[in-house]
């Protein structure tokens, strides 16, 4: 119950968590055009008259091209970098996770700039290589100073820092703040293939006029599923899901199995203490007394096993510990909720035993 308690607050955090950025309204689908053949000049043709024709649908209000889509299944590539001025550790060696994105990328996902500028169609191969990085990026290796203009090199080529954004989730909402940078979709080789778009129309809408216009470039491609960001959110938690569902059944029904067994053991008192109970009734016990003293003898053994309960829980807890999102596993709430449960089931499967007990007839219990 404590374990079911603990995974149940830790997934409501992850779900109410802010990925850093404004999921609301924002879709994404996938156009796969490595597969159809497409070579990267053909790709950034298509996607550049895909990208304009999506742009002046009614009800869009902006639509960039990435690699990959934040909280997704797909990771982040993630490669080693060099920071001009940042002299690492000997221990260190600086590996960051990156993202190829397209101009308007952070207006669409909602994103926001803290310093400089996001990408413009200009950055091209015809240009300066540019970075954007994000905030923890910038204070870990540039440690105060403006990042704005310095250089880091990826890949064997430097670019030049031109925009710094805030902070937000990009595997998973229970991350801790990591660095991160984004580089522009058309300086790169390798085409993105997710499209993100914001609008505030339903994603089957949308999916349909997508599927308009990619037809109507290439009759041979269709995209994939529209989904929200929300949605992209909520299946990034489908494993926590799981747990928890499973978890709670075992939970039930090991409360199911604890009811069971209490009421068979103060059947079986009740049974045995036949004779005492008579004789309290005859010396004058009324049924509220015989019925606390039942109670009573049927909380206690509650008592008893809530505290072994409660020592184990405290032990087997800290190995959720990987799986919890800003919950202790010492959850106060957790164990009192769990407590309170188990004794309000712990007290129905006592009071049928204690009930039939103010029921002894004493004169009988006496004769036999």
């Amino acid at each position: 119950l404590v374990g079911a308690g603990l995974l149940m607050q830790s997934l409501l955090k992850v779900r109410t968590a802010s990925p850093g950025f404004n999921t609301r309204g924002v879709q994404d689908t996938a156009i796969d055009l490595v597969s159809a053949g497409y070579t990267p000049a053909r790709a950034q043709t298509f996607q550049d008259a895909l990208l304009e024709r999506v742009r002046n649908l009614p009800g869009v209000e902006s639509a960039a091209f990435a690699k990959m889509t934040p909280l997704s299944y797909v990771s982040s590539a993630t490669a080693p970098i060099v920071v001009d001025g940042y002299q690492p550790p000997p221990e260190e060696s600086p590996t960051v996770e990156y993202n190829e994105v397209g101009e308007d990328y952070f207006v669409t996902m909602g994103i926001p700039l803290v310093a400089g500028r996001e990408f413009t169609r200009a950055d091209d191969e015809k240009t300066a290589l540019a970075a954007v990085v994000n905030e923890t990026m910038a204070q870990r290796y540039w440690q105060g100073r403006n990042p704005l203009g310095e250089r880091l090199q990826l890949k064997g080529r430097w670019m030049q820092v031109v925009g710094v954004a805030k902070d937000s989730k990009y595997s998973s909402v229970r991350e801790n703040a990591t660095p991160f940078f984004f580089v522009p979709l058309r300086q790169n080789s390798l085409r993105g293939s997710v499209l993100n778009i914001r609008t505030p129309l339903a994603p089957q809408t949308m999916a349909t006029a997508i599927a308009r216009e990619v037809h109507a470039l290439d009759s041979n491609l269709a995209p994939y599923e529209v989904i929200t960001m929300q949605e992209q959110l909520d299946r990034s938690t489908s494993a926590q899901m799981v747990a928890v569902t499973l978890v709670g059944i075992l939970s039930a029904l090991a409360l199911v199995l604890a009811a069971i067994g209490l009421y068979g053991v103060m059947s079986y008192a009740v049974s045995q203490s036949t004779r005492e109970l008579g004789l309290r009734m005859a010396l004058g016990a009324g049924t509220s007394n015989l019925l606390c003293l039942v109670l009573s003898r049927g909380l206690a053994l509650t008592g008893a096993g809530l505290l072994l309960g409660a020592a184990t829980a405290l032990l087997l807890t800290r190995l959720l510990g990987n799986l919890l999102y800003k919950v202790s596993p010492r959850d106060p709430l957790a164990f009192g909720t769990a407590f309170a449960v188990m004794g309000v089931v712990s007290l129905a499967a006592s009071f049928l035993p204690a009930w039939r007990a103010t029921r002894t007839d004493p004169a009988q219990v006496l004769r036999g």
